[in-house]
């Protein structure tokens, strides 16, 4: 039954990747995808590596940009088994472990949806299977290979530099501490995850630390108290790791560092810090910034791994037996629940004909561009403008993604985005018309003050998803100017800006 349930999901997860339009984020990094860089602005490349290979598999296509989740998906459930099978030898505690993550919805569906966390996830399970067989083994080069993993988590996402306490914890805390930390193994993994991770140190060092500092614009800026961050953080872990699920995975990670601390058991300690950490973390910070959604989907699935393994130990410590019942039973309320919300989930957006939250739909407020790429390729034909401008990066990828090279596409603004990227094709550019294609939002005009450029209104045009319009935008005809595509650090056209109030993990700029 599990077994078909997990081939079930993973057709929903195909279908879901080949049929929904790309949200920006997903095409912004496809346009990362053809570059050769070491490192970009906003992230690691690690993802940009992902999306390119499953565009060499299956083309510049909705599955091919999404195909590296699919994979990522079936080898983080295939290092959960293994994990939870090494530390119970229970086949029902690793059946367990393989369905929870189907029933979290970000995992069981969104898995399907190209972000720096597909990466980053797998390799950080792997790190964690790592170390168990270190436990398991007691043979020291388990701790290279888990800096191998963890260096390539690292090249995935910042922020699962968040694992280190738990990783120092697992060194620190058990009796074996003086022995690990007088071998050379704990410092040559540390070495390894520093030498992989090293391309980004290489593109940081050339490019003035501008990710580092992009990141730590980011975290520390001054913001007020706010209450309506918290319950954005808690609200968005409670829908994308199930309502039933997180407090079953907060209640049995509980447990295991109560376990791991009180009887110093590297396992448990490993586990549980974590996860706990950063969790509480996230939770310390988002009463001042709103927490992205994908932000702390990294560690979920090593909480996950503690449930199957806490109800292991329960009964092998001889706890009551009423609370062993009552473990197991919310376990499987949280894994047939969260299955039955993730299939409803995917039925709505690929098979439902309605809109049920309007513009606040988190896929369909970025469903539509097609739309708007229509009217600019009628007012191409036109005006006999040759390129596109536009002033967001959201716009920017998305008229690349369906004009797929046919036209060269400028964000004329934030050049620190675009840093080593490749000549767009400054000889369609150059002393030649452009469609400005603009937001209404950002339809001010101050973007242009102090320019040569000359821009004519030719009209409007809407993007809309099931009836809801999404949003305006302008399209105007560009001449008398040329984009300077590396523009010196002191120019407003080099900058990225700060939007307040959105802050998601690729939404500053």
């Amino acid at each position: 039954m599990a077994a078909a349930i997990i081939a079930g999901m993973t057709v929903l997860r195909i279908v879901y990747a080949s049929a929904l339009d790309l949200r920006t984020d997903e095409a912004y990094y496809w346009t990362w995808s053809k570059e050769l860089q070491l490192c970009f602005l906003d992230h690691p490349p690690m993802i940009a590596w992902f999306v390119r290979l499953g565009t060499a598999l299956f083309g510049d296509t909705n599955l091919g940009v999404r195909f590296a989740g699919i994979v990522a998906m079936a080898a983080s459930q295939l290092l959960l088994a293994d994990i939870v099978r090494r530390v119970t030898h229970n086949a029902r505690a690793v059946i367990l472990a393989v369905l929870l993550p189907e029933a979290a919805l970000y995992y069981g569906l969104l898995m399907a949806k190209v972000a720096p966390d597909i990466a980053a996830i797998p390799f950080a399970l792997a790190m964690i299977w790592a170390l168990m067989r270190l436990v398991e083994s007691d043979d020291g080069r388990w701790w290279l290979v888990a800096g191998l993993f963890g260096g390539l988590a690292l090249l995935s996402k910042f922020t699962v530099v968040m694992l280190l306490p738990g990783v120092a914890a697992f060194l620190l805390v058990p009796a074996w501490r003086s022995r690990w930390l007088a071998s050379p193994y704990p410092w040559g993994a540390a070495l390894i995850a520093l030498a992989v991770f090293s391309p980004v140190l290489i593109w940081n060092v050339q490019h003035d630390w501008a990710s580092f500092r992009f990141q730590l614009v980011r975290a520390t800026a001054p913001r007020d108290f706010s209450w309506r961050t918290v319950g954005d953080y808690i609200g968005l872990q409670l829908g994308q790791v199930g309502f039933v699920l997180l407090p079953v995975t907060l209640s049995a990670l509980t447990l295991t560092a109560w376990r791991g601390y009180r009887t110093r058991e590297p396992v448990a300690i490993l586990l549980s810090t974590a996860v706990l950490v950063p969790f509480l973390y996230f939770l310390w910070k988002s009463l001042t910034l709103r927490i992205g959604d994908t932000w702390p989907m990294f560690m979920w699935p090593i909480g996950f791994a503690a449930v199957a393994i806490n109800i292991v130990k329960l009964s092998q410590e001889g706890w009551p037996a009423w609370m062993i019942r009552s473990t197991v039973g919310w376990a499987r309320i949280a894994v047939a629940s969260g299955l039955a919300m993730v299939v409803l989930i995917f039925l709505y957006y690929v098979a439902a004909p309605w809109n049920f939250l309007g513009r606040a739909d988190p896929i369909g407020s970025e469903a539509g561009y097609q739309q708007v790429a229509a009217q600019v390729e009628h007012e191409l034909a036109e005006t006999g403008a040759t390129w596109i401008a536009t002033s967001d990066y959201r716009t920017y990828a998305m008229m690349r993604w369906f004009f797929r090279g046919r036209v060269p596409v400028v964000q004329v603004n934030e050049r620190a985005r675009f840093l080593g990227f490749r000549d767009p094709g400054m000889n369609l550019i150059a002393a030649h018309p452009g469609l400005y294609v603009v937001r209404g939002p950002d339809d001010s005009g101050l973007l242009w003050a102090g320019t040569t450029a000359r821009l004519a209104p030719l009209g409007n045009v809407t993007r809309s998803w099931r009836g809801t319009v999404m949003e305006t935008y302008a399209i105007k005809k560009l001449t008398g100017w040329t984009p300077d595509l590396s523009p010196p650090p002191d120019s407003p056209l080099y900058q990225w800006r700060w939007l307040a109030g959105d802050l998601d993990a690729a939404n500053c700029a």
